[in-house]
């Protein structure tokens, strides 16, 4: 049986820095065996009760994948929209017009040239999670047929 988890979090990186956290806000809920979340999470998470609190370390093997290097490239400012002239380190790219398209991010600039990387911007990166298990319940019909949990009550999609 297929289940779906809810639960809270606070995520950051090995040195502590704080990522992301669902605090103030709704659960997450992921329907299990998916590929909804890092699979290093779901492995612990899997195992867990409703109420439970723990802190799960995730390597960046097991979360977002290590760094590829073959998904960063150079490429001149004049090949980009507008000549390069209003890019700035951090900028996001995607690039394609299809949904899948990579992303990439604006990650070392000089007068004549543009670093873009296409790699997850987690890649590379250790993550802790703190957890707290909110709900465990069977996933519907209807999230199994659309492969994804639609929140903590199973209705509702969230975009």
């Amino acid at each position: 049986m297929q289940r779906v988890i809810s639960f809270h979090y606070t995520l950051t990186d090995s040195s502590g820095k704080r990522l992301d956290s669902s605090a103030g806000g709704e659960p997450f809920s992921f329907m299990e065996g998916v590929m909804q979340i890092v699979p290093g999470l779901e492995r612990e998470l899997t195992a867990l009760e409703p109420g439970t609190k723990k802190r799960i370390p995730v390597a960046a093997q097991d979360a977002y994948g290590v760094k590829k290097d073959d998904l960063i490239v150079t490429v001149a400012k004049s090949q980009m929209p507008s000549g390069g002239s209003d890019i700035s380190i951090g900028d996001r790219f995607k690039g394609g017009a299809e949904d899948h398209a990579p992303i990439f991010t604006v990650t070392h600039l000089t007068d004549t040239d543009v670093t873009l990387d296409a790699n997850h911007p987690l890649a590379g990166v250790d993550l802790v999670f703190d957890v707290e298990i909110t709900g465990i319940r069977p996933a519907t019909d209807e999230e199994i047929a659309h492969g994804h949990a639609h929140g903590p009550e199973g209705h509702g999609h969230h975009h």
